[in-house]
């Protein structure tokens, strides 16, 4: 019998009853997690050594914290604003981030948020390296004894929903039940803010044991902020939509990178004149890489996409909404066979209009305008997208995989990584030291199940610099001390300089192509690396086209569609006012600028003898706009100028 409880002591006093013992808690990542309950059971356990704990979960989102004064001046009122006073942050992980968890707690991730957790010791030694789809597995095999998740309550209803984390609970029930454990305590808190999605991601209430609904008020859903799409973004994101196909499976990842090549997927189904013009200005040959002619396309989406992905986000709902998502699935093989070869009757085309669906994501995670997006879909696209386990949308083979191969058909798996070497390694979730920067999540995945499916390519995109001026090198390593994707799955690789296929190259081929997507000041240090480990013929000297690798040309060949407002500064509508949207594009340029010392003093030399126009506005949201001291007169001037020194240009 499933009990209702209200309070949430009351909660942790009946789960600690339940439960004798070692605590082990499993948890959803990203916004599942019941951050009140997990609160509340800390609090009691921390104080209580007989009592020790294990988590068992990813993503434990946070609030982002500021690195300076400037930053802080900056961020502190938007969280208050984004965030809202009263989110309930993570007790446990800011213990993590200190170093600070008790001898009787351990917290054990698989995904980190991205690069929150690299100077604490704890969190890098408890991290546990897995695929997205060996999670449920992980968990299992340390016998978790209790799953607690964030669910939505249906609308005058009685169902309770999986909502934004479909992903591993049921996956995790059932690889307990097959090594002979017991059922975990399974406990709910309702979440009114959470939104409701059916299908599969339904449950009757008895599937919980406790079902929390504490009182409101209810705290804001964690949003990612929507940062800006720079020049170097929007070079990728166009580049890698031309590798398409009409009629194809989309998976995207989370970031700019993303919000790019959604913003020109979308562009090339809406205005494909633009988008042909904008792409010429890219590339006048682009029309002409293999790789498009092979794999892609340039033309608008006669018969649109499936979106398949482990995460639902931002970019899937400019795509539902510009038309671009709209190609329907069903889960029976019978039917999608006679799609597929073109035999379907009339009734079978009105059942996949009726019953089908066109996004399937795992959980879903976005910004305020994204949520409030899936609160109030329409019910036809509301039946149109479901959440599926992690089982089902990461891999082929979770039980249904004839079914999947011929709903996955033209796959196109796009995801990012920091790096790559020149033979086609990449390095997306670690450091050559051995920390973890993020986690290898659904990446490796992708790519082999792109090497799987006989249509499908995996795309692997990438800023093809680090860091900037004395600091800047190339993303494009002959070698890296760690790897996330090994070179024998290597195959599409896309940066702001183009395309790379490598998809059964050479070494030797590899080595040329990559160098081809290489900045021009990188280029001849990595052919010399080459040549000397035997990789690249001797005579070999760098193509005439190579030499147009500049951060200045791509400016050049962008700015006209950055003005006319085709490439905007924030593609999928922004969360920062104008002024905050003003004081973006300054401060993140004062950060590149002052990165080292000499920039520091040319900055503030400049700053104090050019000053900048005028704008109270930014120094007013900055509490600038009075200075009472030195040092705030002399942030003033520096805000001022780096004002002045971005005002008329695109976010980087």
């Amino acid at each position: 019998m499933t009990i209702h409880l209200t309070d949430l002591d009351e909660a942790v006093a009946l789960l600690l009853r339940r439960i004798p013992g070692t605590l082990r808690i499993a948890a959803p990542l990203a916004i599942g997690k019941p951050h009140r309950l997990l609160n509340a059971l800390y609090r009691r356990v921390e104080k209580d050594p007989s009592r020790p704990m294990q988590i068992y979960t990813a993503l434990s989102l946070d609030p982002p914290a500021a690195g300076s004064d400037l930053e802080r001046r900056f961020l502190a009122p938007f969280a208050q604003r984004h965030f809202g006073d009263d989110f309930p942050v993570l007790l446990y992980a800011q213990a993590m981030k200190r170093d600070a968890l008790p001898a009787h707690i351990q917290v054990e991730e698989f995904y980190m948020q991205s690069g929150a957790l690299l100077k604490s010791s704890q969190a890098q030694r408890a991290y546990t390296s897995l695929n997205y789809t060996q999670a449920a597995a992980g968990v299992a095999q340390r016998g978790a004894n209790a799953i607690l998740q964030k669910v939505a309550r249906e609308p005058d209803g009685t169902r309770l929903s999986l909502s934004c984390n479909n992903d591993t609970t049921q996956d995790t029930i059932d690889a307990i039940r097959a090594l002979g454990l017991p059922r975990p305590l399974m406990v709910a808190e309702i979440d009114p803010q959470l939104p409701w999605i059916g299908g599969t991601a339904a449950v009757e209430e008895s599937f919980f044991d406790i079902v929390i609904t504490p009182p409101g008020p209810y705290p804001k859903l964690f949003a990612l902020p929507r940062q800006p799409v720079g020049d170097v973004d929007y070079a990728i994101g166009l580049y890698a939509s031309t590798l398409v196909r009409d009629g194809g499976t989309l998976q995207i990842g989370i970031g700019a990178l993303a919000d790019a090549l959604s913003h020109a997927l979308a562009l090339r189904h809406t205005d494909n004149e633009k988008y042909r013009e904008v792409l010429h200005a890219l590339d006048p040959e682009l029309a002409h890489h293999p790789a498009v002619i092979a794999s892609g396309g340039m033309d608008p989406f006669a018969i649109g996409l499936y979106g398949c992905s482990e995460m639902l986000n931002e970019g899937f709902k400019r795509l539902v909404e510009a038309g671009v998502i709209r190609r329907k699935v069903v889960d029976d093989e019978a039917l999608m066979t006679r799609i597929a070869q073109g035999t379907a009757n009339i009734g079978d085309q009105a059942r996949l209009e009726r019953d089908g669906e066109y996004l399937h994501g795992a959980f879903y995670l976005g910004s305020p305008a994204f949520y409030d997006w899936l609160r109030h879909l329409p019910d036809d696209q509301r039946r149109s997208i479901g959440m599926r386990r992690i089982s089902e949308i990461n891999q082929l083979y979770g039980g249904h995989e004839s079914l999947e191969r011929l709903q996955r058909s033209g796959s196109r798996f796009f995801n990012t990584c920091m790096m790559a070497t020149a033979l086609g390694d990449a390095v997306s979730d670690g450091l050559e030291d051995g920390r973890i920067v993020s986690g290898v999540g659904g990446q490796y995945n992708f790519v082999a199940m792109a090497h799987a499916l006989e249509d499908a390519r995996s795309v692997l995109m990438f800023r093809s610099q680090r860091g900037e001026g004395g600091k800047a090198e190339s993303s494009v390593r002959w070698n890296y001390g760690h790897t996330t994707i090994p070179r024998h799955l290597r195959d599409i690789y896309v940066n702001e300089y183009g395309i790379a296929d490598l998809l059964g190259q050479t070494d030797e081929d590899c080595v040329i192509a990559m160098a081809g997507i290489t900045g021009v000041q990188f280029q001849a240090g990595l052919l010399e690396k080459a040549k000397h480990s035997k990789k690249l013929r001797t005579d070999f000297s760098a193509e005439p086209e190579w030499a147009r690798n500049t951060p200045q040309r791509l400016r050049d060949a962008l700015a006209p569609f950055r003005s006319d407002g085709t490439l905007p500064d924030y593609p999928l509508g922004s969360d920062f006012t104008e002024v905050e949207q003003r004081l973006v594009k300054a401060l993140g340029w004062l950060k590149t600028e002052t990165d080292t010392l000499p920039g520091k003093l040319r900055t503030l030399c400049s700053a104090l003898i050019t000053g900048g126009h005028a704008d109270t506005e930014a120094l007013q949201r900055m509490a600038l706009d009075r200075p009472a001291s030195a040092g705030e007169w002399l942030y003033s001037r520096l805000v001022l100028h780096a004002l002045s020194k971005t005002l008329s240009r695109p976010a980087d």
